[in-house]
């Protein structure tokens, strides 16, 4: 049995870290009762997985996927009136003085929190990282010419596809022999001279493939696809052209990118670029040449605020790693009961593919009973199968140990 109790946090405990071993139900405020789960619970432990709050589980899932619950309680506290405004964010006009003071502490945050320099553009945009697929070479090979790709896993093969449409897309190197399950050393790539840019995914959410440092690609213009590695460790922004990710796995809710474009690669489009896809007018916008992702925005800002006061990118890093060594050394400790097929060197800090031994049907009963004790989405990508955590920035040290302890109790029942 699960043991809960109540508690009335006092004012030192109100600005609880997410990364505390203690999960909360609700944000922990001075004064205000919450309910607490005790950090150890007795037997069976995968009982522990479901928040005391009763109505809040560990959610593992890839995209949308868990904020952190102190930014969720303060878009909550905004909703319905936002700072006296007597309007919820969603209801005010984007040219209106109260949001224009959201989306410019957005993007100003966001500068801080990364160390973007001032001859980079930050761009919030609708449709999610997949419209940058067309985007990109619209914007900075306006005349065709050829990009190189580097294809690691699922979202690569998507980018380089989608580019093809518009320019020659050159495939430089490919770790689909080892089906997707490392990156091919730089000394390997076959570059085109003069490229327009070289694009990577610098985290494959399907496979758990991750970039480990930034390929030197020399002059050409590197392009970087962040969406689920995005914030989760330091970016040494004037190494790439462009950046650019969905928000919705490690930032905010569902519904925008956002770009960091050097400003010299902007200014001339494909004759059949959309108005929309104009990295330029957008920029020369603030992101408002129509009405933006508001809600996003907001709830984005939150976290990049959240981001900075937890000691910026440095310490989520250290955080992030914290955790995916607990998840890694419970697989690789198992005696192949579980297995994660990536290359130990490109192992991602954020997305956590594996599979059980014993084959499909043990899956199938570990995904099932993982559900009924509260863990939210571990089934693997339709196109891969397993099982697949995915541990972003807001997802607690608790969370992911609630998780080990799980497969370890499955592992001694089956």
């Amino acid at each position: 049995t699960t043991h809960f109790l109540i508690a009335t946090v006092p004012p030192k405990m109100a600005a609880l870290s997410m990364t505390s071993g203690v999960a909360l139900g609700s944000r922990a405020v001075a004064g205000r009762k919450v309910t607490a789960r005790k950090a150890i619970a007795s037997k069976p432990r995968a009982s522990v997985a479901v928040r005391a709050s009763g109505d809040r589980k560990w959610n593992f899932s890839a995209g949308p996927a868990v904020l952190p619950l102190d930014v969720l309680e303060d878009a909550k506290e905004d909703l319905i009136n936002y700072k006296g405004t007597g309007m919820s964010v969603m209801e005010m006009s984007h040219r209106g003085k109260d949001f224009m003071k959201i989306a410019e502490e957005a993007e100003a945050d966001l500068r801080e929190l990364v160390g973007i320099p001032a001859n980079y553009k930050v761009l919030f945009l609708q449709g999610g990282a997949s419209s940058q697929f067309a985007a990109i070479p619209m914007n900075i090979a306006p005349e065709g010419g050829v990009a190189d790709f580097i294809l690691t896993g699922a979202w690569g093969k998507k980018a380089y596809a989608e580019a093809g449409k518009y320019m020659t897309a050159n495939l430089a190197a490919s770790s689909k022999d080892s089906n997707f399950s490392t990156i091919p050393d730089v000394s390997d790539w076959k570059l085109t001279k003069d490229a327009k840019f070289v694009h990577i995914c610098s985290n494959e959410t399907i496979g758990g493939v991750e970039f480990k440092e930034v390929p030197d690609v020399g002059d050409v213009p590197l392009v970087a696809d962040m969406s689920s590695n995005y914030l989760s460790k330091p970016i040494d922004v004037e190494k790439y052209g462009i950046i650019y990710g969905g928000v919705q796995k490690n930032i905010g809710p569902a519904g925008m990118a956002i770009v960091i474009v050097r400003e010299d690669l902007i200014g001339e489009t494909h004759p059949l670029c959309p108005t929309m896809f104009d990295y330029k007018l957008m920029a020369d916008n603030d992101s408002m040449y129509n009405t933006p992702p508001c809600w996003t925005m907001y709830t984005s800002g939150l976290v990049f605020k959240k981001l900075i006061k937890m000691g910026g990118l440095e310490a989520v890093e250290k955080m992030n790693e914290e955790k995916a060594k607990i998840l890694y050394d419970a697989i690789d400790g198992s005696d192949g009961y579980y297995v994660n097929p990536v290359d130990k060197k490109y192992r991602s800090l954020m997305n956590v593919p594996f599979t059980l031994g014993g084959g499909e049907d043990l899956e199938k009963k570990f995904l099932k009973e993982a559900a009924a004790a509260g863990f939210e989405s571990l089934k693997g990508h339709r196109s891969v199968g397993g099982a697949r955590a995915s541990i972003y920035n807001a997802m607690p040290k608790e969370g992911v140990q609630a998780l080990v302890d799980f497969m370890a109790d499955f592992k001694a029942a089956n």
